[in-house]
């Protein structure tokens, strides 16, 4: 990779859109805004807002990678690449001992199980139900009168979680409305809906189990609670990425500079 060359990666989210430059297999900066109506749009301005901020134009990357749940509709990039593949790359770019990958996104989640050179060795996806996605705390947010932002520290307060469905977001969210309606305290009640999102994924887990290091890539794992659940289900501590949302987007960057070397 040339020293003069800088790359980007896009990850088009359907809630957030990040954009990573990176030069000489280092971040030199990063960009979130939230992904709106028009995915197209978010991820044309990301990219424009972390080359502004940085002087530089989309003329001078090398390359581009567009990866995410709007990647097919970016209209731009040298190249769209799955999500799996860019998470996988991206969390074993900033941490090699990381065996086990978990990406909770707003539309689906998804376990990626890496070997000890980074290589993906198997996955598993949930895009059938919300249970297991950002979007189940979205909904509970909202029935709860709470920024999502706020549930995290929250559900720390906890000290009896409330037992609630893993198995549907619909059924769930009427449990939420019948435990509120009884007097249960919000921070048992938010922390019984992390455990039981932290439940949903890892029973997608099961075939393989959870090698250590488990990391959680994606802008959930900034979630306290959701990191707290997993880490009592695990029975250790997990290491964490100071910014978990951009991952994804690190690793279509640095595909974007490998595929030019």
């Amino acid at each position: 990779m040339s020293s003069q060359k800088i790359f980007a990666g896009v990850d088009i989210g359907s809630t957030t859109a990040k954009a990573v430059i990176v030069r000489d297999g280092r971040m030199l900066a990063f960009s979130i805004i939230p992904t709106g109506p028009d995915m197209a749009l978010a991820a044309r301005d990301v990219l424009e807002r972390v080359l502004a901020a940085n002087g530089l134009r989309q003329e001078e990357l090398g390359s581009i990678v567009v990866t995410g749940y709007g990647r097919h509709t970016a209209g731009f990039g040298n190249k769209a690449v799955s999500e799996i593949t860019c998470h996988g790359k991206g969390a074993f770019s900033q941490l090699p001992d990381a065996r086990t990958v978990i990406d909770i996104g707003g539309q689906d989640s998804k376990i990626i199980w890496l070997d000890h050179k980074g290589n993906i060795i198997d996955f598993v996806t949930n895009d059938k139900c919300a249970a297991g996605t950002g979007r189940f705390l979205e909904l509970i947010s909202v029935s709860m009168g709470m920024k999502v932002e706020e549930l995290g520290d929250l559900s720390m307060k906890s000290t009896s979680p409330s037992s609630v469905s893993s198995t549907c977001a619909v059924f769930a969210e009427s449990e939420v409305v019948s435990l509120r309606s009884r007097g249960a305290k919000k921070e048992d009640i938010i922390a019984g809906v992390h455990q039981a999102l932290m439940l949903r994924i890892v029973g997608m887990g099961t075939r393989r189990g959870f090698p250590k290091e488990v990391v959680l890539s994606g802008g959930v794992a900034k979630n306290t609670g959701i990191r707290h659940a997993f880490e009592q289900k695990l029975g250790h501590q997990m290491p964490s990425f100071e910014n978990p949302q951009i991952i994804g987007a690190l690793g279509a960057a640095f595909i974007a500079a490998s595929s030019t070397d």
